[in-house]
C-alpha cells in the first residue's frame, strides 16, 4: 500500500519561510504527478502548485514567485518551498500525488496526505 506523510507546517511571521514535505511510501515503482492544495476556514479546497512528469509546473496566481514545487526522487519525497509568506496563505495545506505501485503489478494510486496547518501572523 501506499502512504503519504506531510510534515513542515507551523506558524510563522508574515514574510518567512516554511517548507513542506510529502514523504510516499510503499513500493512505489513512479510518481507521475504531485499537487499541493490548500485549504482557509470556509474556503474550498485550492491548488496551489503542480507538476507533472512531463514538467508541466503551474502555480496559483498569487503564489508565483513565491512558493516553488520540487521533489528528491531518491527520498520519493515532495516538497513545497513557501517564502514570504502572507496572512492570506493560512490554511491547512495537503499533498496530493499520483503514480504508480507495486512493481510486479504496476497498480495506479492516487492519494491524499493528511494535511499541515500553515499559519502566518502579521
Amino acid at each position: 500500500q501506499v502512504q503519504l506523510v506531510e510534515s513542515g507546517g507551523g506558524l510563522v511571521q508574515a514574510g518567512g519561510s516554511l517548507r513542506l514535505s510529502c514523504a510516499v511510501s510503499g513500493d512505489i515503482f513512479s510518481i507521475n504527478a504531485m499537487n499541493w492544495y490548500r485549504q482557509a476556514p470556509g474556503n474550498k479546497r485550492e491548488l496551489v502548485a503542480g507538476d507533472t512528469v512531463g514538467g508541466n509546473t503551474n502555480y496559483l496566481d498569487s503564489v508565483k514567485g513565491r512558493f516553488t514545487i520540487s521533489r528528491d526522487n531518491a527520498k520519493n519525497t515532495v516538497y513545497l518551498q513557501m517564502n514570504s509568506l502572507k496572512p492570506e496563505d493560512t490554511g491547512v495545506y495537503y499533498c496530493n500525488i499520483r503514480g504508480v505501485y507495486d512493481s510486479r503489478w504496476r497498480r495506479a494510486f492516487d492519494k491524499w496526505g493528511q494535511g499541515t496547518q500553515v499559519t502566518v501572523s502579521s
